[in-house]
């Protein structure tokens, strides 16, 4: 198994990683997480007889583990203060939103992405969590139960929120790149994601340079997974391409990341 042949496997694991998590940008960190340990293992020597399902495990327990922070960090802030058929069920599981899959436990909610989003057979997915296939046919049942009971509430942007980045977005669409650099703090953190992590504000200004020799994107402001973003679109149309994400500090962008190179985490993630 190659590089190569690993990052190409980046979607597909992505798409996993995003539902196991509930949420594209926390996926896409698991699959950072799932990529250097399986780079490591190569660099090592590591010989792999079938790389998907090697792949998909690694990806597997990587999500297991921030799973299992997540939760030791919400019990931690509570102590501190002080909860079928197959065919429609597939079809359910495919189209629902990345949150939803946070209503499911860990072991239904592999099953479901598994088996309804990735398409992998019972067989496999048996072969990837190292389970029986009575075992994944029961944690479908549940799960695929859990998702036809699932309704989101509706979430509203912050004005103020909003105010701040359509003024981004305005000076974007309007290429006036020396304000927007202005905007920047000087301990700013660029990640752009799947390609480089820059960080001061002399270093990441270089990337409203390269937005300014290619300027075919403009921005609108959106919802997503309940917080506020920026959508790229085509100038001339099209369907949105890619999301950004900033962190605001005291009137300043202290973080920026860029799905630019990492288009696949669009799949899933609704738009409001």
């Amino acid at each position: 198994m190659t590089p190569e042949t690993l990052a190409a496997l980046r979607p597909a694991l992505h798409r996993y990683c995003a539902r196991m998590m509930g949420s594209a940008f926390d996926g896409e960190d698991v699959v950072q997480e799932a990529l250097a340990k399986a780079s490591a293992a190569l660099a090592g020597g590591a010989v792999i007889k079938e790389p998907q399902r090697w792949a998909f495990r690694i990806a597997h327990n990587a999500a297991l583990d921030a799973i299992r922070k997540r939760r030791r960090e919400a019990h931690a802030e509570l102590d501190a203060e002080a909860p079928g058929g197959a065919p429609a069920d597939s079809r359910a599981a495919a189209t629902a939103a990345l949150s939803t899959f946070l209503a499911l436990p860990p072991g239904p909610r592999a099953a479901v992405v598994l088996a309804d989003v990735l398409g992998h057979s019972g067989e496999e997915v048996a072969a990837i969590l190292d389970t029986t296939l009575a075992a994944v046919k029961a944690a479908l049942h549940r799960g695929r139960a859990r998702l036809r009971e699932i309704a989101e509430a509706p979430v509203r942007l912050d004005p103020a929120e909003r105010a701040r980045l359509e003024d981004y977005a305005a000076r974007f669409n309007a290429h006036d790149w020396d304000a927007l650099r202005g905007l920047l703090a000087e301990d700013v953190q660029l990640d752009l994601v799947a390609r480089t992590r820059l960080a001061g504000a002399e270093s990441v200004g270089v990337y409203f340079t390269r937005y300014r020799e290619n300027p075919v994107w403009r921005m609108e402001v959106a919802l997503a997974e309940g917080q506020p973003v920026l959508v790229a679109y085509p100038r001339d149309g099209g369907a949105p391409a890619f999301v950004v994400l900033l962190e605001w500090r005291e009137g300043k962008i202290a973080g920026i990341r860029d799905f630019h190179f990492a288009t696949y985490v669009m799949d899933g993630l609704v738009l409001g």
